[in-house]
């Protein structure tokens, strides 16, 4: 009979697994087939199983076999990996760091903002047991209930593996080097536990685990739920391959997504320095495109707290006792709660928002609790237009629940102009965000970046523009230059109430503050005048 289907951490099937079925009739060998599949011979009915294969930890499993619900096991595959759980605390608090080795390794803790800098080790780690550092994957979905890793033998407080976060807010990151040489980090957010700075920055922690397909899911593949079978070949199998207009997103409803799990996507390799160009398909846009934004901000001197998403949707960031909030590269998935305590602390309390990113805001995301996240991709297409029972047109998947993220932004992600990237054409020169770039109307700009994926310069990948949702009175300062008129809006509105809201509308530009003098001083320029000023 068909027991069921054997995958790794990116649910691809696995062959050559080999299965003992201990059971009240005796033992019963078996091994997986080239599709991941099962099949032994032996009757419906409770078994210990031990399973294994070079490349992989073995492991022990008790389940139950049913003739008609094949099970689901899940393999891990010998390596270096490693998370932060919580990924995001504040100062005093603690974190424990869950790390998945196949033999001793030493771990340190470094700040990444101007420089990388080494805050301290936190030593080396190793059991009696023959690989015993190994961790212990969860069979079946665990993109929906976290991987809980550091939950089988790790009782002792002797050997607690715990840390208290400093007292320095930043972008943190643990490096984890094994004895034989493999080496990997893992970012870790670290919030004041009170307020030190004007103006505070959130990481994008929502849009990082809507990437992370650690567990063979994420936002972007197998968006509502794992397959019954493991994958054998992505471009014959996977959706995003399959459908010809790319519809990922056609299903009403969608399983969690968990942020207790490792996130691969986010590692920064132990040469790569501030300045370097952004090589990674995922480091483009997620947390090292973001570090060089606070790594610039460091470097001229501009103080900032920085924060989760995940916090701010628990109401632990004091909007108000800041002038400035930073939102930046690819803030792309918000919840309701977060959207609309913005938007009050900017229309009504006089709040300054500055948003240095594209596709922000785009998708309402609803937490079932801290780490379990849903992300409401409402059967939408981005290369389709989406239409109300009225016959407006939506403008994003936001704006399908909520409203349209331009009645706050100002600018609205569209298709036009996705993946690709190219300089901006100022528009309004006697704005004061151009004071100190010598630019004039028609003058370019933007046109270095260390974006590597999409090379072209500060408008680009994803981009937003202005829309019939902008408020009235948004000020259209500078238009990119990429193709089909696809190229964002660089735009600025102030509500009555005396806040204010200036945006760049693309992924690109925090690669390119380091290396682009215009684009570094217009954003000087923005955080120092919004900083400082009382209207």
């Amino acid at each position: 009979m068909l027991v069921g289907y054997v995958s790794n951490e990116r649910f691809v099937a696995v062959s050559d697994v080999l299965f003992e079925f201990r059971g009240l009739d005796g033992v019963m060998t078996a091994r997986s087939s080239i599709s991941g599949a099962v099949y032994a011979d032996i009757l419906p009915g409770k078994y210990t199983v031990v399973l294994g294969r070079d490349g992989y930890g073995s492991k022990i499993v008790a389940i139950e076999v049913q003739a008609d619900k094949p099970y689901q096991f899940r393999l891990l595959s010998d390596c270096l990996l490693g998370y932060a759980w919580p990924k995001c605390v504040k100062s005093g608090e603690r974190s424990e760091f869950r790390v998945h080795a196949i033999e001793e390794y030493e771990l340190e803790l470094w700040r990444y903002g101007g420089e990388k800098e080494f805050i301290r080790r936190l030593g080396t780690f190793d059991e009696h047991g023959p690989r015993a550092t190994m961790q212990v994957s969860p069979d079946g979905d665990y993109t929906q209930t976290g991987i809980a890793w550091n939950k089988l033998g790790y009782h002792s407080a002797v050997l607690s593996q715990f840390v208290e976060a400093p007292e320095r807010s930043g972008l943190y990151y643990f490096h984890a080097r094994s004895k034989s040489g493999d080496f990997f980090t893992f970012p870790w957010v670290v919030a004041p536990s009170r307020p030190r700075a004007k103006v505070a920055v959130l990481a994008s922690d929502l849009t990082w685990n809507a990437y992370n397909s650690f567990g063979g899911r994420s936002n972007y593949i197998n968006a509502d739920r794992l397959p019954p079978t493991p994958i054998v070949n992505s471009r014959l199998e996977l959706k995003r391959y399959t459908e010809v207009e790319h519809r990922s997103y056609d299903q009403d409803t969608y399983e969690p997504l968990s942020l207790d799990r490792p996130d691969p996507s986010n590692h920064i390799a132990e040469d790569e320095q501030l300045t370097d160009p952004i090589a990674g398909r995922q480091g483009c846009h997620l947390a090292p495109a973001e570090w060089r934004l606070l790594g610039w901000m460091e470097r001229k001197g501009l103080d900032y707290d920085l924060y989760s998403e995940t916090q701010f949707h628990f109401d632990q960031v004091p909007l108000d006792e800041y002038r400035v909030l930073i939102i930046s590269t690819h803030p792309e998935y918000w919840s309701a709660e977060m959207y609309f305590r913005l938007k009050s602390w900017v229309f009504e309390r006089g709040g300054r928002l500055i948003y240095l990113g594209g596709n922000g805001l785009n998708c309402e995301v609803e937490f079932l609790d801290d780490h379990r996240i849903v992300y409401q991709n409402t059967k939408w297409s981005h290369s389709e237009p989406q239409f109300a029972p009225d016959g407006s047109e939506y403008e994003s998947r936001f704006a399908k629940r909520q409203e349209s993220e331009a009645n706050l932004l100002g600018v609205v992600f569209t298709f036009a102009g996705v993946m690709t990237a190219a300089p901006y054409r100022v528009k309004d020169a006697d704005h004061w965000c151009f004071a100190g770039t010598g630019l004039k109307n028609g003058d370019i700009f933007g046109e270095r970046s260390l974006h590597m994926r999409v090379p072209g310069g500060a408008s680009g990948h994803e981009t937003d523009k202005v829309s019939a949702q902008s408020p009235s009175n948004t000020r259209v300062l500078a238009k990119g230059l990429n193709p089909d008129e696809g190229g964002a809006d660089i735009v600025i509105h102030e509500p009555s109430g005396g806040g204010a809201v200036f945006s760049v509308g693309s992924i690109c530009w925090p690669s390119s503050v380091l290396v682009d003098e215009a684009v570094s001083k217009i954003t000087e320029n923005v955080i120092r005048r919004f900083r400082e000023s009382d209207s």
